[in-house]
């Protein structure tokens, strides 16, 4: 069926009909389709469509919410009703037309869908014959080739009415090498936001052997020794640790509610005078970008942290007119299921001056960190554990051999406040970021940084888990 202004307007006119300071509409049409290959050969194949609404009203700082897969209006316009039922009577609102958000600068021209399954079989396909032959010690290996195509309208009762079509994909290969006594898995995804395109730039066979020669290489390595040490995380690591041990803590649900480091903190010292973090979706081709987020707030850049000093906060619409500033266009939700909350998009660390080399140089001991894994972090205190998936020690200014069983433990605020070199270059990571069982295509990004002392777990460390 087809969402147009009028009928977007009449549904939020019904939710606003008891009063409230916020509605929204929010129609999604999605087509998700996924190829998966595992050692030999092909193992699923699938394709799902959904189409959906989901409405939302927001009183007294109360949330009420419901969605439905019946599109006909008579539903949809029975279902309003029914949320607004919920609310306690007041004065009602009226929305006297809406005006359409300007499309944005993030055009998608043939989105992936187009792309035929019989192309992505064959990059699953080629991708676990690579892997295969890199290394006799390589027991297992999975590709996985996924896309996504919707179509979203959205009205809100700020008057916004914004119509997007969205499309990001994924490919990557998981390897598993074992030598009969150890197993070591290595990991590599590529992709990001747009059409064909996306597919098109990727060499599956490159994202294969990356993948495999991680597990080989970190098979055949010591563990890594444990205490504190300095680091270098490489901008090859992606943004892992700006992402969680900084950016969830700079989502303003999480301030607002005390359950952050960074709460009640804007205007202050968090970091080095060489950091400035930002956020910004509207980086074409990257797996968070998008031209307004799912509230129908027109993506910008938002800086977050400049030269060490806090300066805002990630809101949605919610948190923004709680907090009495502007939005930053960062309400974010997985589906038409689901409602908005503040979510990154792309979070960076701005590159700075030092060049990438002289830092490896400067460590007479250390480790470097080619990838970063999984880990843990608690927004409240902002202390983290991360896993480092590819490691190396670092002696006498010069790279070494590999090491296995790493791990990075320390805190947010004081690992941003350390920082005393930053390299003039920068890395890109993607990912799913998961929080209130939603998830959302998200990048991260840093330059190569250099960190005097934390923490490193290794063979003498207890047992660290991330």
């Amino acid at each position: 069926m087809t969402f147009n202004p009028a009928l977007m307007e009449d549904l939020l006119n019904r939710l606003l009909a008891g009063g409230g300071e916020l509605a929204d509409v929010f129609f999604e049409d999605r087509v998700a389709r996924m190829v998966e290959g595992e050692d030999g050969g092909l193992e699923r194949i699938t394709t799902a469509r959904e189409a959906g609404v989901g409405m939302r009203i927001v009183r007294d700082g109360v949330t009420s919410f419901a969605t439905s897969v019946d599109l006909r209006p008579k539903t949809l316009i029975d279902l309003a009703r029914y949320i607004a039922s919920g609310s306690k009577k007041g004065k009602g609102v009226t929305i006297s037309g809406l005006r359409s958000q300007p499309p944005g600068a993030l055009v998608v021209e043939e989105d992936l869908s187009a792309t035929p399954l019989e192309d992505e079989g064959r990059m699953v396909m080629d991708s676990l014959q690579a892997a295969r032959a890199l290394d006799a010690r390589i027991v297992q290996v999975k590709s996985v080739c996924r896309d996504s195509s919707a179509h979203v309208v959205i009205a809100n009762s700020l008057g916004i009415y914004a119509e997007d079509r969205r499309s990001h994909g994924v490919f990557l290969v998981q390897v598993v090498a074992s030598d009969g006594q150890n197993m070591q898995v290595g990991y590599e995804p590529r992709g990001g936001t747009g059409g064909v395109e996306v597919f098109a730039s990727i060499d599956p066979e490159d994202v294969a052997v990356t993948a495999a020669r991680r597990a080989v290489t970190i098979l055949e390595a010591p563990e890594a020794p444990a205490g504190p040490m300095t680091v270098v995380l490489t901008a090859e690591a992606g943004g892992t640790m700006i992402h969680e041990a900084v950016g969830h803590g700079l989502e303003a649900d999480l301030t607002g509610q005390g359950l952050s480091v960074y709460s009640g903190r804007i205007g202050e010292k968090v970091a080095s005078d060489l950091v400035t973090v930002v956020d910004d979706p509207t980086l074409p081709g990257r797996r968070g970008s998008y031209n307004f987020d799912d509230e129908g707030v027109a993506a910008r850049r938002t800086v977050l942290v400049e030269n060490g000093v806090l300066r805002t906060y990630m809101n949605d619409l919610v948190t923004a007119r709680r907090d009495g500033v502007e939005p930053t266009g960062n309400g974010r939700r997985q589906s038409f299921r689901h409602w908005p909350i503040p979510r990154m998009s792309n979070t960076i660390i701005l590159p700075g001056r030092d060049d990438p080399e002289s830092i490896v140089r400067s460590v007479q001991s250390g480790l470097l960190v080619r990838k970063m894994g999984g880990g843990q972090v608690n927004t409240v205190t902002g202390d983290f554990v991360f896993e480092v998936s590819e490691g190396y020690l670092i002696r006498g200014g010069e790279v070494a051999g590999p090491v296995r069983g790493a791990t990075l433990a320390g805190n947010g605020p004081e690992v941003l406040r350390s920082v005393d070199m930053l390299g003039s270059d920068l890395g890109f990571g993607l990912g799913t970021c998961g929080k209130e069982g939603q998830g959302v295509p998200v990048g991260d990004a840093q330059p190569t940084l250099r960190l005097p002392e934390i923490v490193v777990g290794g063979r003498d460390s207890g047992g660290h888990s991330g």
